[in-house]
């Protein structure tokens, strides 16, 4: 048993720890489902400090209680793989689980709001288990699905965006999250994008909290079960099937493969474009590598120089794309057809041929006889360049023209890529963040805001065949402790420190390398490090708000930059970060 240093409270504390159950509090006749969210971005190790923005019930071990009044600043921490709870002067071993449940109050008869997480602001709209794995504190949050909406909606869209735009994504965020409802683990969701972003909830954040509060229940049912509504930022102009996605999944009458032309008509709907020329001229210099690479592999080129000087495109003549990755109508492109005529510089016999090696018999030789004469070899010269033919070649686009072309979005090699042919130029235009499932953000947004669509209208696009159906939807039942648990002094609770920075030498950068730190991201957030310049890459840990990193150079894509500290190295999203001057 964990020894704890004996403080003047302590007596107190032990009085008025009881082991009579709480007697049960009144239940609402129609809660809400409740769902289980595991903290991950709060990337605790041994210590939490909290906030107690309404009353709360401490409990541990088989029957252990302890009644904290609202306001109060508490801090639990890890020592030797138990739980340690401060509260005033007064420090209580609570073993290996401890939670924290909202009580009602006895009086006015009313539960409120949550907790905060030292030192950020915001409120976690719930209940509070802690409980520690391999010497850390694993926090899992019980909250209604009402109230866990708070905490999604501003950040798997925006406070400003159209109010049935929100409407329509708090349908769908309801919809994930009970579906991912999973009594065989301790938790249901994780707040990353993993799951669905989940963050504390602000007051400012009116917008979102209506349109939870005016779509409360809401479901989206499919053959008379709950259906899974998935969504992401933008679909390139086509909805996709989950069973492209992800393998096993099966089909639903909620999805079909859909034009969507609101996401192509939206100006935020993130696109990438390329021209290639049809003079050949100014062609991005990896993608004139693999052209150049395909025509010396052709028989007609064994004669022509090798030499990258020594090739030259001289008319892109057609560019088309073919090969759909699913049938019909996917428009889900996988190869490239491209007709190029070049030119080349073929190797020419000199002028004058190189003179034979004379032969001057050596003292020591006995014969004095020469050895063979070497025939004469004409000397070399490159030719002027010349017609070399016309080449019909064929491409896989994923990856590498993509990332050629520098038309990747997501890395997730799913863009949608059309290609038009105007007067001096075939243009590829790339679209689609994310899995293209479903709802498109960027498409409810303008079926909102420019065409007044309805939430109703906006879900019935995407999930064809769905019905809306009502589920319960009120606040979670509370509680009503018994009146002779009362609070029980201990220390005073501190701010959480933030985890220490990794060192960074500053002197003797490499050249072109640039001192940088991560700016772009919210306190209570991080960064990813990846082992790859991509989303997909491995993520080799987490970066915190003002980590000064190397960026050692730009990569291919120049969403993505290789950067080092004195400990890692990896990739990040250049726009996370901002120049230390």
């Amino acid at each position: 048993m964990l020894k704890l240093k004996r403080i003047p409270a302590l007596l107190l504390c032990l009085l008025l720890l009881l082991t009579a159950a709480l007697p049960a509090g009144g239940a609402e006749e129609d809660p809400a489902p409740t769902v289980r969210v595991w903290l991950q971005r709060l990337a605790l190790t041994d210590r939490i400090d909290l906030r107690l923005q309404s009353e709360y019930l401490a409990s541990w071990g088989k029957e252990s209680r302890m009644l904290i009044p609202r306001g109060a600043e508490i801090t639990v921490q890890v020592r030797r793989d138990h739980l340690v709870l401060f509260y005033r002067d007064a420090a209580v071993d609570c073993g290996e689980t401890l939670d924290l449940t909202r009580t009602r109050d006895p009086q006015s008869g009313t539960g409120s709001a949550g907790l905060c997480v030292l030192p950020w602001d915001g409120l976690y709209p719930g209940d509070l288990r802690l409980s520690v794995s391999g010497g850390q504190l694993r926090p899992i949050l019980t909250a209604s699905v009402e109230d866990y909406l708070l905490g999604v909606l501003p950040y798997e869209m925006s406070e400003d965006f159209p109010l049935e735009a929100l409407k329509a994504q708090a349908v769908c965020a309801r919809n994930y999250a009970l579906s991912r409802v999973n009594p065989k683990r301790d938790y249901d969701l994780v707040d990353t994008t993993n799951d669905q972003v989940f963050r504390p909830v602000l007051s400012s954040q009116a917008r979102t909290a209506q349109a939870v509060r005016e779509t409360a229940g809401l479901v989206v049912t499919s053959g008379g079960a709950l259906a899974s509504c998935y969504y992401s930022a933008s679909n390139g102009g086509q909805t996709e099937l989950p069973s492209h996605v992800w393998s096993g999944a099966e089909a639903s009458r909620c999805y079909a493969i859909t034009e969507d032309p609101y996401d192509l008509e939206n100006p935020e709907s993130i696109r990438k474009k390329a021209d290639l020329r049809k003079d050949g001229t100014r062609l991005p210099e990896d993608f004139l590598a693999i052209l150049r690479e395909e025509v010396f592999a052709q028989p007609e080129m064994k004669e022509y120089c090798q030499d990258p000087e020594a090739f030259r495109v001289d008319e892109i003549r057609s560019v088309a794309l073919t090969t759909p990755r699913f049938p019909a109508p996917s428009r889900l492109m996988t190869r490239m057809e491209i007709t190029v005529s070049v030119s080349g510089r073929k190797y020419l016999p000199a002028d004058t041929p190189e003179p034979a090696l004379s032969f001057e018999p050596d003292e020591d030789d006995a014969t004095g006889t020469p050895p063979p004469s070497p025939t004469p070899v004409p000397a070399l010269r490159l030719g002027d360049f010349q017609s070399a033919g016309t080449f019909a070649l064929t491409f896989d686009l994923f990856p590498r023209i993509v990332q050629a072309l520098n038309l990747s979005i997501y890395g997730a090699n799913n863009e949608i890529i059309t290609v038009s042919e105007g007067g001096d130029a075939f243009r590829l235009s790339a679209g689609r963040y994310g899995h293209g499932v479903g709802m498109s953000q960027r498409g409810a947004q303008w079926m909102a805001g420019h065409y007044h669509k309805t939430f109703e209208e906006i879900l019935a696009f995407y999930f064809p065949g769905m019905k809306l159906q009502k589920a319960a939807a009120g606040a979670l039942p509370i509680p009503t402790p018994d009146p002779v648990l009362a609070e029980t002094p201990g220390p005073a609770a501190t701010p959480t420190p933030r985890p220490t920075q990794m060192p960074v030498t500053e002197d003797n950068l490499p050249e072109g390398a640039w001192l940088a730190s991560v700016e772009h991201i919210a306190d209570d957030s991080t960064l990813n490090l990846r082992a790859e310049p991509s989303s997909a890459g491995e993520i080799l840990m987490r970066l915190y708000r003002h980590q000064k990193l190397i960026v050692l150079e730009t990569c291919e894509d120049p969403v993505w930059v290789h950067v080092r500290t004195d400990v890692i190295e990896g990739y990040v999203m250049v726009s996370f970060l901002e120049p230390v001057s």
